[in-house]
């Protein structure tokens, strides 16, 4: 078994899941600071100042008083949408960069095919004898009929 689990994990593939899923890790850092740090104050600049999506919600209790969503939640049950919006802004830049990155990698690869096609040497002709033994063997068939 432990075999059987040593040739699992060395396969590339799951190597190759593993950098992916540590790679998107830190993209999400790169994301949620995005968002954070440049988008959301520009959204809060554009719309009045002051835009702070994370204590957006709605009280579902009487009892709620508190204008912050952590008072708020001690106070009773809250329905908290403001952090719904920032995970969902997140998500649409990350799917963005995403599209982005694929739109250059496909076109990096189609401009490196091209240059591949284009820079490709013409096959060279085949040599003497190869070239004989076709003309021979296209004479051949021309010669022999069919018998009928």
């Amino acid at each position: 078994m432990l075999n059987e689990f040593k040739e699992f994990i060395a396969r590339g593939n799951v190597m190759d899941l593993a950098v992916g899923v540590i790679i998107g890790a830190a993209f999400n850092k790169i994301v949620e600071s995005v968002v954070n740090d440049l988008v959301m104050p520009v959204v809060g600049a554009l719309t009045g100042g002051g835009f702070d999506f994370s204590n957006y919600f709605i009280a579902l209790s009487g009892n709620v008083t508190a204008t912050s969503l952590a008072a708020a939640r001690e106070q009773g049950a809250v329905f908290a949408y403001g952090n719904f919006i920032t995970v969902l802004i997140n998500f649409l830049i990350l799917a963005w960069i995403i599209f982005l990155m694929i739109k250059g990698v496909n076109r990096m690869r189609a401009s490196l095919e091209k240059e591949k096609a284009a820079g490709a040497p013409e096959a060279a002709p085949p040599p003497e004898d190869v070239q004989l033994l076709t003309e021979i063997r296209d004479l051949l068939k021309s010669q022999s009929r069919p018998a009928v």
